[in-house]
């Protein structure tokens, strides 16, 4: 009854039995004291900095080759490290990454050949396995990782089959060779891939069997492959919702209906899509089920890019000036995967050395026109070039095609009318040509905004036939560019350039101003003025018939955004069609940065002359990109 009382009396606000008015206000003083203090304890924990915690790997034994690669892949997997670089500041989070660190190092390990390793990590003194995930400690301050690696382990057995005829397996699957999980995994691929290769779209593993002896330190590996019946291809399925036609879609992607399965057929065909800038993303998926006949149907699910965009640039040159350009694009014009893109350049502004240029242009382009991998383009363009030896104001409209013969290879053809009215030296004049463009680029390299590997080359050849008066000839130029890249990531770059050009059939008076070659500045020899070296032609100074130009770079990763440069540049410009003895050279050198943006190095060179009476003192150059 006592309780009772004391409930009732309770809810009609008077003090329980037993309990004076004073001391409930005694209560009431500390409950907010204690209130007061746990308020004060909580704003300095919350204020106080988080205690930083240290991890440290060591291998119990190095004594073998790739010990040093091995450790940095255990580091580079361990999320007691991530932990680590990424200040976490809780026992609960750095424990569960402790606790992961088990499997995540025996992936390593095994990766390495390794099966039979003991991995201990300790958390302050405790095996972080045995550590209560629900009830960890309050603070760690040390995270102990302690592996042994154990014996390299080596192939006793390494069979896979059947196999499709020209199959090629990893040089490492074979008796007697270190045996990694990824040779085995790798083995695996390629026996799936080449029944696929053959036409075989269904090919799986039908199974593997991975025996590990650890007394002798020996792995017998047996693989099994079901290639599967041989495919052709069915129907190409779009799926809708692309701004671009359907029927559009199915020319550009262009699925050989009817054909045996080849994997490349179906890259080839996404490529195509990718290729038209039209698209953000582009899925080409085989169906899960084959049809009648072992026929596979294909879907198509694309993602559109913006059809429209703008852009900016910007490059300076100390003697040169400031080039500005803008461009708007539309990659779906006409609703075909059509791309216009309208440009417009102003440069030599602030120049020392000549006067403004104005380059407007306009290129309309087809895909997939003629056949699948040809293109349409229209060129339109109009100029005006106020150069240090010449005035010219010109048009160029032009038709063409262009034929992408693999990833690598590319060739352009077109017919053209041009029109220019010059002012130089020699006098005013007007010229007028029908001209044949020609052009093959074969590229190899790794990364075209930053390359570290590979080879360009480009080759053009432009006849001219002469209209009203002018006459006629043909312009050939080329361009050679290699790149040789060596230490870790390849930290440090060889870059090596070799242009040519040539005038024939035409006599200096007897052709365009810009079409002659003339030399220095950014594109061709940095260091000396821009086109500073030319040719004496009656009296006075002229472009050349014949042009050779030579750079050389070494470029060295500072850091994994700054790229330290040093180059070297020097042309020949000269009167006759080929290189002689009549012609003169200059050269240039310097030191440059680069920083990486990541959508390609914003450059910074600084050159001064070397050889030559065309010029001394500095050269800047600010750009985009690498200088070539």
């Amino acid at each position: 009854m006592i309780g009772g009382i004391s409930r009732t009396r309770a809810s009609r606000g008077a003090a329980p039995i037993g309990l004076p008015c004073q001391a409930r206000t005694a209560v009431h003083a500390a409950a907010r004291t204690a209130a007061r203090t746990v308020v004060m304890l909580t704003t300095l924990l919350l204020a106080a900095p988080a205690w930083a915690f240290s991890v440290d790997l060591n291998l119990t034994r190095d004594d073998f080759e790739g010990a040093v690669d091995l450790r940095e892949g255990l580091r580079a997997a361990s999320l007691s490290y991530a932990a680590e670089r990424d200040k976490l500041d809780t026992s609960q989070e750095i424990i569960a990454a402790a606790r992961a660190d088990y499997s995540r190092l025996l992936g390593v390990l095994y990766a390495a050949g390794r099966y039979g390793p003991v991995i201990r990590i300790s958390v302050d003194g405790r095996e972080a396995a045995g550590i209560p995930p629900l009830n960890p400690p309050t603070q760690v301050e040390r995270v102990d990782i302690r592996v042994d690696p154990g014996a390299l382990f080596r192939f006793s057995r390494a069979t896979i089959a059947p196999l499709a005829p020209g199959t090629e397996l990893p040089d490492g699957y074979r008796v007697g060779e270190p045996a990694p999980s990824g040779t085995i995994r790798d083995a695996a691929g390629a026996g799936v891939d080449g029944w696929r290769n053959a036409g075989h779209a269904k090919a799986d593993l039908a199974g593997q069997k991975i025996v590990a002896d650890h007394a002798k330190a020996r792995i017998a590996s047996d693989i099994a492959l079901a290639p599967g019946p041989r495919v052709t291809f069915g129907n190409l399925v779009v799926k809708t919702g692309s701004a671009v036609r359907e029927r559009r879609l199915r020319t550009i992607a262009q699925i050989p209906t009817g054909e045996v399965y080849d994997p490349k057929a179906l890259e080839m065909s996404a490529n195509r899509l990718r290729r038209t800038g039209a698209f953000r993303s582009v899925v080409l998926r085989e169906a899960d089920v084959l049809g009648p006949g072992n026929t596979m149907d294909v879907g198509l699910s694309v993602v559109d890019e913006k059809p429209r965009r703008l852009g900016f640039g910007a490059e300076i040159a100390s003697t040169e000036g400031i080039t500005l350009s803008t461009f708007w694009l539309h990659r779906n014009l006409l609703g075909g995967a059509e791309r216009l893109r309208l440009e417009a350049e102003v440069s030599g502004l602030g120049g020392e050395t000549a006067g403004t240029d104005y380059h407007l242009r306009s290129r309309f382009k087809r895909p997939a026109t003629f056949n699948v991998d040809t293109d349409l383009t229209v060129l339109t363009e109009i100029e005006q070039l106020d150069e240090p030896l010449f005035f010219s104001r010109q048009v160029n409209l032009e038709v063409g095609v262009s034929r992408i013969y693999s990833e690598e290879i590319t060739a352009e053809a077109a017919i053209a009318y041009r029109y220019a009215d010059v002012r130089d030296g020699l006098g005013e004049r007007e010229f007028q040509h029908l001209t044949l463009p020609l052009q093959v680029i074969w590229d190899r390299r790794d990364d075209r905004l930053n390359p570290t590997e590979g080879t360009y080359l480009k080759a053009r050849v432009m006849p001219y036939l002469g209209l009203d008066g002018s006459a006629s000839g043909g312009r050939i130029t080329g361009d050679a560019r290699t790149y040789l890249g060596f230490g870790k990531d390849d930290r440090f770059v060889v870059a090596g350039r070799l242009q040519f050009g040539s005038i024939v059939g035409s006599g200096i008076a007897e052709t365009p101003p810009d079409l002659l070659f003339l030399s220095g500045g950014g594109g061709t020899v940095r260091g000396q003025p821009y086109q500073s070296l030319g040719v004496n032609t009656a009296g006075t100074r002229t472009g050349g018939r014949s042009f050779l130009g030579l750079s050389g770079e070494f470029r060295a990763g500072v850091t994994e955004k700054i790229q330290a440069v040093a180059f070297y540049d020097a042309g020949f410009i000269g009167p006759d069609s080929w290189i002689g003895d009549t012609g003169n050279w200059h050269a240039g050198a310097g030191l440059g940065l680069r920083y990486n943006t990541g959508i390609g190095p914003v450059r910074l060179d600084v050159a001064r002359a070397v050889s030559g009476n065309t010029g001394d003192g500095f050269q800047i150059y600010v750009g985009i990109g690498q200088a070539f």
